[in-house]
């Protein structure tokens, strides 16, 4: 990210920046830092939206929490950078096979002029002699179409390969950009695009939408207990659950850190429930190994929240009430699924 921000205005925004760092514990490296100063400095909305956020639930600023951070508002050039390369690698290729399909049209005029020139010639009633240096000399130019045809016939097969090769690249790098590395989900990136998409679409269609927020109970502890690696391999399970139980146009994705959601379109509330259910047990259901040693870490557990998508309403809205169903699930227990009818019970009271 560029900062284009006067000098005064930068040394301002940089303290400010690295202040805030300090008191809440955040290492001073750049990535950090870029996260820091534009929330200082107001530069990206969303970003400081979900940096208050953090603030407001009590939320620790771990490295992780910021790495997802960084990766969901900055993370993108390179990603990008590397798409522009392979485009124009495309768009290079793409001229190559331009270029040879001209010489080899140019070629093909300019044999059909030797071929009406033999045929004008032919209606003269040439000499025997002439007859014959006349043949020779269209033979000679279907010789030299022959070979032109051959080569374009190797440089098109070839420039076709690269093609094919940069689009798989081009594949790779798209799903390398929606795909979260360790569970194999989509990714917050990919999540956005297909809330996005399937809320226009019940708009459009008049269809039903739902949502399931999921959280792995008490998950910091686990990982405080027995480490990231072990924690890395909840994750996967968890993702793995989720994965077995959902299907079609369905979109699940790792929403951050320990956090998972689920895009469901034509899916009404009770169905939503169902399904949040259904993973809720598949992982309640399974008890955690530690594999080289055999010993039996326990259960892990999930929250689930789920909320249906009310026309007209901002997506904002939509994930902030799937969420307040999910803290609610939090809050009353665990281990279970709550959804948005939960929210208007009687003696209900949210506390920050």
């Amino acid at each position: 990210m560029k900062f284009c921000d006067p000098a005064d205005v930068a040394s301002h925004c940089a303290r400010a920046a690295l202040g805030m760092m300090d008191r809440h514990g955040v290492s001073a490296h750049p990535h950090n830092f870029t996260i820091w100063y534009s929330f200082v400095a107001d530069r990206v909305p969303d970003l400081t939206a979900a940096i208050n956020g953090v603030l407001k639930s009590g939320q620790k600023f771990t490295e992780e929490v910021c790495g997802d951070l960084y990766e969901r508002h900055f993370g993108t050039a390179r990603e990008e950078a590397e798409l522009r390369r392979v485009g124009l690698r495309i768009e290079d290729a793409v001229a190559r096979v331009i270029a040879h399909l001209a010489t080899a049209n140019q070629g093909a005029v300019e044999y059909g002029e030797s071929l009406e020139t033999f045929s004008g010639r032919l209606t003269e009633g040439p000499a025997i002699n002439d007859l014959n240096g006349l043949i020779q000399n269209v033979l000679q130019e279907t010789r030299v179409m022959v070979e032109v045809n051959r080569q374009l016939e190797e440089k098109l097969e070839t420039s076709s390969s690269e093609i094919a090769r940069l689009r798989e690249d081009l594949d790779q790098l798209r799903k390398e950009a929606t795909t979260d590395p360790l569970t194999g989900l989509a990714n917050r990136k990919l999540f956005d695009v297909a809330l996005r998409e399937s809320a226009l679409e019940a708009e459009d269609e008049r269809k039903f939408l739902s949502l399931l927020m999921i959280d792995i109970d008490f998950f910091k502890q686990f990982n405080d207990s027995h480490g990231h690696m072990l924690g890395d391999q909840v994750l996967k399970l968890v993702a793995r659950s989720i994965s077995d139980c959902v299907k079609g146009k369905d979109t699940a994705s790792r929403y951050g850190g320990e956090e998972f959601a689920v895009v469901l379109p034509d899916a009404r509330l009770d169905h939503a429930i169902a399904v949040g259910e259904s993973i809720r047990r598949s992982v309640a259901g399974r008890k955690v190994t530690n594999r080289r040693t055999g010993q039996v870490l326990g259960q892990v557990t999930l929250s689930v929240g789920v909320a249906e998508y009310e026309f007209g309403e901002s997506l904002g809205a939509f994930v902030h009430r799937a969420d307040e169903a999910l803290y609610f699930a939090k809050r009353t227990g665990r281990n279970r699924v709550a959804n948005q009818r939960d929210l208007s019970g009687p003696g209900v009271v949210f506390e920050d």
